[in-house]
Parts: C-alpha cells; sequence; structure tokens
C-alpha cells in the first residue's frame, strides 16, 4: 500500500520509460523552437547591427518609422544620425531607429 504513489506516478506499465519519452519530446521541441524562431532572430540582428556600423553620410536610409531622408551627420558617441529630410528640414534619430538603406 505504500508504493501505490509510485506506481501512479510511474504511470502505465510502471516504468520510467514515460519520463524519458517526455524528454526526448521536449528536447525535440527546443530544437524546433530554435530553428524556427530563436537563430533566424540572431541573424536578423546581426545584419541589422552591420547595417548600423556601415552607415555613413550620404546615404539615403528609411526610419522605422517609415520616413526617409538622407544622412547629414552622424555621432556615434550619443548612438544618433541626423537626417536631412529636404533643404529646411533637419531630424535627428536614434542610430537604432534606421530599418534600412534606399537604393539609389
Amino acid at each position: 500500500m505504500t508504493y501505490d504513489w509510485m506506481l501512479l506516478m510511474a504511470g502505465p506499465g510502471g516504468g520510467g520509460g514515460g519520463t524519458v519519452a517526455m524528454l526526448v519530446w521536449l528536447g525535440l521541441l527546443f530544437v524546433m523552437m530554435y530553428f524556427l524562431l530563436i537563430r533566424p532572430q540572431r541573424k536578423r540582428q546581426k545584419d541589422h547591427e552591420k547595417l548600423i556600423s556601415e552607415l555613413k553620410k550620404g546615404d539615403k536610409v528609411v526610419t522605422t518609422g517609415g520616413l526617409f531622408g538622407t544622412i547629414f551627420a552622424i555621432d556615434d558617441e550619443k548612438g544618433r544620425i541626423i537626417l536631412r529630410i529636404n533643404d529646411e528640414t533637419k531630424l535627428e534619430f536614434l542610430k537604432t531607429a534606421i530599418a534600412g538603406k534606399v537604393e539609389k
């Protein structure tokens, strides 16, 4: 009578095979999540960091908000970029707000 709870925990058949199978399924689930979610996100992050590091004055860019402009100045110490929208308008953005370069 004292071992009845152990039999219930072991599952059908009384062996520990259920636990091993569950661990295998959890491992497979983690591997799938890694290849479907984590790995592509890291690749996009590395590509964005490379884009930000290669920006230079005169590049035409678009911000994450959809604003198009030309880089007027870059302040690496503060991590900011000044974009020229037209001849009279210059706006300051964080470097991370740049979504991508615009091809000419």
